[in-house]
């Protein structure tokens, strides 16, 4: 028995195999006024269904889409649909379509596109041109391209190409996350930890709100209040302090309560001793990450953001031409972006310039110190009663990262040794242990 996904796919591909019989038949007669049409209504609440009707594709747009996919979905069809107009295998020249290195059916190509679409209305064949154009939502939304040919092939020619996620969203409406590869130098962070669970100063705290302020409500500014041509799209803000201070779960919180996927994306790992690597890793980057409303958080900004250098040689004058590159993806990305980095020293100025917001994380105080070492403490542990938390908050200059790395370390010794008391010696030798790992003195 055939599932209802399968009786739907079936219903789109005879459709678009009879539209192609009635083009063959029909070269010069109007596609807008006389080609069968897709009953949207026929495919119900589908995936793809409610894909089309959410973007509010066009017929023509359709038809588009459904030759992108046919080749995945149903691999013979455009071959079944011109040999039974052409039985004796003529090369019908006017279908386009290419033939692929692995894939044995047709590949259809922007020429079959506007065979099917304007036939031989040589108006109508120049306006399918459109829907491959940088404006078209086809490539703003990064549903399908044209895929591009040599110079001496015709524009047209190129194969029409589905972006993976596309796929993903029709046949099962969600779309998975990429994984860390060097094709996408990105790791998605999550965090099981609440706003509670985030113990900063209260000036930083209200920065911090502000931004969520931003991701909740700029939407809406931008679309009912219609914003969009005063305002510039996108927040950059800057994340400074010293490591340990909060800068990476402040990130995965505001993603975690604006519902926004946060991707954290190394920028030592991105930048490459090759000329020319680096833009194509963060090209490559942006790229997915365009339309997509991610939270982007670039961890070891000073890679790129640095003091930019005096041209040497070759590799200055690249380095500084990844830097200009970067700034330009940045500034044009929609989004929120957060770069962080332990010294704000560190970044040249003229990118600070650029940024909305510049937050500082700074050393927590001693009452600061004080309750991320109560608030960590797991319940079934015991305290020795000599050891009093605000003195040690007040002793021991310490991140809320170094904290739990001690407590993390005397919660496993207590347990090596059959006990459930966390003793002042435990926790003496947990803090000397972490202040020797930072070559520090307490």
């Amino acid at each position: 028995m055939k599932n209802q996904q399968e009786v739907e796919f079936n219903k789109i591909f005879d459709y678009l195999e009879n539209l192609i019989a009635w083009r063959i038949e029909n070269p010069t007669t109007d596609f807008d006024t006389d080609a069968p049409k897709l009953d949207l209504k026929k495919l119900g609440k589908s995936k793809l269904g409610i894909f089309l009707k959410e973007e509010n594709f066009s017929q023509a747009e359709i038809v588009i889409l459904l030759l992108a996919l046919a080749p995945s979905f149903s691999p013979a069809m455009l071959v079944d649909a011109v040999t039974k107009e052409f039985p004796s295998g003529a090369d019908f020249v006017q279908f386009g379509g290419v033939k692929g290195q692995t894939h044995r059916g047709i590949l259809p190509t922007g020429e079959t596109a506007q065979f099917i679409i304007g036939g031989a209305n040589f108006t109508k064949r120049i306006e399918c041109v459109a829907y491959f154009s940088g404006t078209h939502f086809f490539n703003k939304k990064d549903i399908l391209y044209l895929e591009k040919v040599s110079l001496a092939e015709p524009l047209m020619s190129g194969k029409l190409i589905l972006f993976p996620d596309i796929i993903y969203k029709i046949t099962t409406g969600k779309v998975p996350p990429p994984k860390l590869s060097t094709q996408f130098p990105a790791e998605k962070l999550e965090t099981q930890l609440d706003w509670n669970d985030l113990i900063l100063s209260e000036k930083t705290m209200q920065q911090i709100k502000e931004l969520e302020m931003w991701l909740q409500h700029n939407e809406h500014l931008f679309k009912n209040w219609r914003m969009e041509k005063r305002l510039k799209a996108g927040y950059r803000v800057l994340f400074h302090g010293p490591a340990g201070t909060g800068k990476t779960l402040t990130a995965s919180l505001l993603g975690k309560y604006t519902q926004k996927p946060v991707y954290r994306i190394d920028l030592s790992t991105v930048v490459s001793k090759y000329i020319g690597e680096t833009e194509k890793n963060l090209s490559n980057l942006f790229n997915k990450a365009a339309h997509k409303d991610w939270i982007l958080f670039f961890d070891e900004a000073d890679a790129i953001f640095g003091k930019r250098t005096n041209v040497r040689d070759a590799h200055d004058k690249y380095a500084n031409q990844e830097v200009s590159y970067l700034l330009q993806r940045v500034e044009s990305y929609s989004g929120l972006i957060i770069l962080a980095s332990n010294f704000r020293d560190n970044i040249d100025e003229a990118f600070t310039r650029r940024f909305q917001s510049i937050i500082a994380f700074e050393m927590p105080g001693s009452k600061e110190r004080s309750i991320i070492w109560k608030t960590n403490l797991p319940q079934k542990l015991k305290i020795d009663p000599q050891i009093d938390w605000e003195e040690v908050a007040k002793k021991y200059e310490l991140t809320g990262s170094n904290i739990l790395n001690i407590i993390h370390f005397c919660c496993l010794k207590v347990l090596s040794e059959k006990s459930e008391i966390l003793t002042s010696e435990i926790l003496l030798h947990g803090i000397k242990r972490e202040f020797l790992k930072e070559n520090r003195t307490h």
